[in-house]
């Protein structure tokens, strides 16, 4: 079974679930993190932009360790440049609009948790006419990144444990193509032990019988159709766009980019730089633990060369990363 969302990883090392699963069956983490995912390209051009004078780079505090090329935004801001940690997208605009002075960048990552929060501070600097407000778009699909991973044949998945939060926005319909053209059940759960442990009953119950459906372990907050609202956010500020994941490439219609009518805040273009290739540092297998095709154990780097305290890898930097939840709860 593959855990799509990575918080799922962390809760069932925390609870104890892990260790106290049957032999036969084996839980792999999925993509289902924002820092993670997100390519040494988009980490790159950041970097380049926080090394800029008029440049104040606004991001949610994971983002600001994972290494560049050349560095983290965490080295760089020692150095002096002027890198600030957010705790929404709207903490973003408000020091747009507090420092007019500064050229501000809003690093856009995560999934359809996030984004309909950027679309709307996207409108709401288009209302007020802010000229200072950027954002480095990196939002991701979670769909289309499933799809990918079954397309490719490399990894053997026998169903999916889908995260409740994203579902909250995308429903249960979007499921639908991975239970019904790729033969996989689908099991929506919230990140509980109790829920967790329900997720996974429903999905050997499918795999034992033979069938493949979207099951949802999460009404309470999770509906058929989502979250519309949310929905309509995101289509009016962005459109569907191939984007490339860290070590897995470029996956059509994964990413968003922002519609012609808001190209004014996209930094790219205002600023006029282009990603460089994604890249993995020499060793590191954080791509293929997030496809899972590996376990972090697998990585010679895992607790020696590459630790929380010293990351090489994103997947070892995040609080939701598989490496970090692996050498927190089982090193």
């Amino acid at each position: 079974m593959l855990e799509v969302w990575c918080t799922h990883t962390v809760s069932l090392f925390r609870s104890g679930i892990k260790s106290l699963l049957p032999g036969g069956l084996r839980l792999i983490s999925g993509p289902g993190c924002p820092v993670c995912v997100t390519s040494q390209g988009y980490i790159n051009v950041a970097c380049e932009l926080a090394g800029r004078n008029e440049v104040t780079i606004c991001t949610y505090g994971d983002m600001v360790r994972v290494p560049g090329s050349n560095g983290s935004l965490e080295q760089q801001s020692a150095e002096g440049a002027s890198v600030v940690v957010v705790y929404s997208a709207r903490d973003a605009v408000a020091y747009a609009e507090k420092n007019p002075d500064r050229q501000v960048v809003f690093l856009a990552v995560g999934f359809e948790t996030t984004t309909p929060a950027t679309a709307a501070v996207v409108i709401e600097a288009q209302q007020k006419k802010l000229d200072n407000f950027f954002i480095l778009a990196g939002h991701k699909l979670v769909i289309p990144a499933m799809q990918a991973l079954l397309s490719g044949g490399e990894v053997a998945v026998d169903g999916f444990m889908c995260p409740g939060h994203v579902s909250v926005v995308i429903g249960t319909e979007a499921y639908r193509p991975i239970a019904e053209q790729f033969g996989k059940p689908c099991v929506i759960t919230g990140f509980e032990p109790e829920k967790i442990l329900q997720g996974i009953l429903l999905l050997v119950k499918q795999v034992a019988a033979g069938r493949a459906e979207v099951e949802n372990a999460y009404d309470v907050a999770v509906s058929e159709k989502g979250n519309p609202l949310a929905g309509q956010m995101i289509e009016k500020v962005f459109y569907p766009a191939a984007a490339v994941w860290r070590a897995i490439g470029e996956i059509p219609d994964s990413g968003l980019e922002l519609r012609d009518e808001f190209k004014a805040f996209d930094a790219l273009v205002h600023f006029g730089i282009e990603p460089g290739p994604d890249e993995t540092p020499p060793g590191c297998l954080c791509g293929e633990v997030i496809q899972g095709k590996a376990s972090p154990p697998e990585c010679e780097l895992f607790g020696k060369k590459c630790t929380p305290m010293d990351p090489v890898g994103p997947c070892m930097v995040s609080s939701e990363g598989t490496c970090a939840a692996w050498f927190k709860y089982k090193k």
